[in-house]
């Protein structure tokens, strides 16, 4: 157990500094995973599998990932906002970050000065560590343990209200969209069909490669706005040369044939 604290605890350390000092809200989830997983470790090496696994499928596997995917696909695109709203919060941040370090260092102070000591104990009277968590979750804290589910219940239930849009004109239908789109198009000019694919008239098919128009320019529609949030886009002026050089090479050979003829 003592060696199991000595790897995982700076592992956890180092998860919880990248949760609060990455930039990349991506990046920082994962920080918080690292974090949950050497704590869910932890618990096996206590003794308390019941834990270990509620660590793992629930809050690693389940709601951390879905913060992940929800962080993946939502709000890439979206500037961070740097205006405080809320007066005073880096005080009370201080005070915060003083509390927790003050934490930690007590509890290591007791870890390394007191000897370890596993759940056995505890749980022999009950007959077992999942059967002395379902006493007290049953028992003694029913109560706590229904009003968190309630209020569980509520803030779902809330969310999705809050989340929902009522509708306030008629779903288009196909003929109705069309029509929109031709009258765009002689209003505005806007091209009425779809936008081009990613690697049309280019050297690959991946989306992060913008499409080139038969002139060897590039097709501002097509290029990812997410993707140029994230760095991954590839550079459209040299695919833009690349094209344009083997469209040259192409004319050269045809030239090439004509006067041959």
């Amino acid at each position: 157990m003592n060696v199991a604290f000595w790897v995982c605890a700076p592992l956890m350390v180092l998860g919880a500094l990248g949760l609060i000092l990455f930039r990349k809200a991506v990046h920082s989830a994962m920080s918080m995973a690292l974090t949950m997983v050497c704590l869910a470790v932890l618990y096996a090496s206590l003794e308390a599998p019941f834990l270990f696994a509620i660590q793992i499928i629930v809050y690693t596997g389940a709601i951390l990932m879905l913060f992940l995917f929800v962080l993946m696909l939502v709000g890439v695109d979206t500037p961070d906002s740097i205006v405080e709203t809320i007066k005073g919060q880096r005080i009370l941040s201080a005070f915060g970050a003083l509390g927790l370090l003050g934490l930690m260092i007590f509890s290591i102070g007791g870890a390394i000065t007191a000897g370890s000591v596993g759940l056995d104990g505890a749980t022999e009277a009950a007959g077992g560590n999942v059967q002395a968590v379902a006493q007290l979750l049953f028992g003694r804290y029913v109560w706590v343990f229904e009003l968190t589910s309630a209020l569980l219940i509520t803030a779902a239930v809330g969310a999705m209200i809050l989340a929902h849009a009522q509708r306030v004109k008629p779903k288009l239908g196909q003929r109705e969209r069309a029509e929109a789109r031709m009258k765009a198009y002689a209003e505005t000019g806007a091209h009425p069909g779809s936008l081009p694919n990613s690697g049309v008239f280019a050297t690959s098919n991946s989306i992060a490669t913008p499409a080139l128009l038969p002139d060897g320019s590039v097709a501002q529609e097509s290029i990812s706005a997410t993707l140029t949030e994230r760095g991954a886009q590839l550079d459209s002026t040299t695919l833009g040369a690349l094209t344009a050089e083997a469209f040259a090479d192409a004319q050269r050979v045809g030239d090439e044939e004509d006067e041959e003829q």
